[in-house]
């Protein structure tokens, strides 16, 4: 089986691992399925896995797997399929009370809220569908947003309150507490995100194209307008936050060891000021928030080169640090240079690559090591945007702290 991994796709979507008469073992979401398949078969197994893991894979003999559009629909896919099999390693560690779901009430104006199995059963006369198990909480909420994003839906506020609450101002209530969306119009929201939840993405598209289509015939710009947003939304879905694959999972694997490690550096500053860097890992294509740090540039300065260089520096004096195989920098030519330059000045053979972006910051092409590039395309961009969001947040609040400080 370790062969079938090598031609695994480098993209999200579902694994089954299947045993004696293509009796499903267990099922899991993957960013990359090629990658996510293939920890599985590594040789520090059970030291970083536990021995119902391996377990699991000796009683396998074949893996299927299923590609998915995005990560998104990989853990809808994930929870729809556990569903369905049932499968004895997805649940030997953790009962059904204990799996997370997705409920729509029944009310006028149906709340969308996260639960537990066991809130399940207390609650189900308030319920009208639930969908699920989803076996990761965090990873859930952060699909849930994402959802609410396309399909704004009330969760805690009251119908007809008089003034919008504060999703509604966000965007992610459509205001039925302000009495601004009728029950016919926002239980068309409801129908949406249940297909969604369902899987029935392609009907879901199909619905809302004839119902752009026909607000379009009947002069209604705005309202197909804002319907044509969602349909590209829907095709182009961003799930950045859900490029992992959660750490800890039924099986109790934990995020230790690793055979590919990625680190990505960004810089962030204002005119030279507050200027900070951070790294960010990735092993086997699964983000690594443990091994995230944080570097105060000591010098003030206005170029990124020094602050990369400075970083690096600062990063390498760490030999106790895992070392990594490759290395991603935001930038073009010129901060590859860099980091090759002063890794070569270290006796370091890592090899490096670039994110370039367009004038809105989004990635226009990856450039340096050729290998790397061609192996690891997608997870050297997930790499670069956790860098960056990471950068960001931690520049706004370094940069928050000097604004309040005191003048003397």
């Amino acid at each position: 089986m370790q062969k079938l991994t090598k031609k695994l796709p480098d993209d999200p979507g579902v694994y089954l691992f299947r045993g004696p008469k293509r009796a499903v073992l267990y099922i899991g979401k993957a960013t990359s399925l090629r990658s996510r398949v293939a920890s599985y078969f590594r040789r520090d197994l059970m030291a970083t896995r536990g021995p119902l893991l391996v377990a699991m894979v000796e009683a396998a003999t074949t893996i299927d797997f299923i590609e998915t559009d995005s990560v998104l629909e990989a853990l809808i896919l994930e929870a729809h399929l556990i569903k369905k099999y049932q499968p004895l390693y997805n649940t030997k560690e953790k009962d059904n009370k204990s799996f997370n779901y997705v409920i729509i009430t029944k009310e006028d104006f149906p709340r969308v809220l996260t639960m537990r199995g066991r809130e399940l059963e207390t609650g189900a006369h308030h319920i009208k569908y639930s969908f699920g198990p989803f076996p990761q909480g965090s990873v859930l909420r952060e699909a849930l947003g994402l959802v609410r994003k396309i399909f704004p839906f009330r969760d805690k506020c009251k119908p007809g309150a008089g003034k919008p609450c504060f999703n509604a101002q966000l965007g992610l209530c459509p205001g039925v507490c302000a009495d601004t969306v009728s029950r016919t119009e926002y239980g068309k929201t409801i129908q949406r995100i249940k297909f969604f939840f369902e899987g029935k993405k392609q009907t879901l598209l199909r619905s809302i194209e004839r119902d752009m289509n026909r607000a379009a015939k009947e002069l209604h710009f705005e309202e197909a307008a804002r319907l044509k947003k969602t349909l590209f939304a829907l095709t182009h879905i961003q799930d950045i936050a859900l490029l992992k694959d959660s750490p800890r999972t039924a099986l109790g694997e934990s995020d230790r060891g690793g055979d590919f490690r990625i680190e990505a550096y960004d810089v962030a500053h204002i005119s030279g000021t507050s200027t900070v860097g951070v790294m960010v890992v990735l092993e086997d294509g699964e983000v690594k928030k443990s091994d995230y740090r944080k570097f105060k540039i000591k010098e003030a300065t206005n170029d990124d080169n020094a602050a990369l260089r400075e970083m690096l520096e600062r990063r390498f004096s760490h030999t106790e640090w895992p070392m990594p195989k490759l290395i991603v920098v935001d930038g073009g030519k010129a901060q590859v240079n860099t980091a090759q330059k002063a890794l070569t000045e270290w006796g370091l053979g890592i090899p490096v690559v670039g994110v370039v972006k367009d004038e809105h910051h989004r990635p226009r092409e990856i450039i340096g090591d050729a290998r790397a590039r061609t192996a690891h395309d997608r997870a050297i961009l997930v790499a670069n945007s956790e860098a960056h969001r990471f950068a960001i947040t931690y520049h706004r609040t370094v940069r928050g702290k000097t604004m309040k400080r005191p003048t003397k």
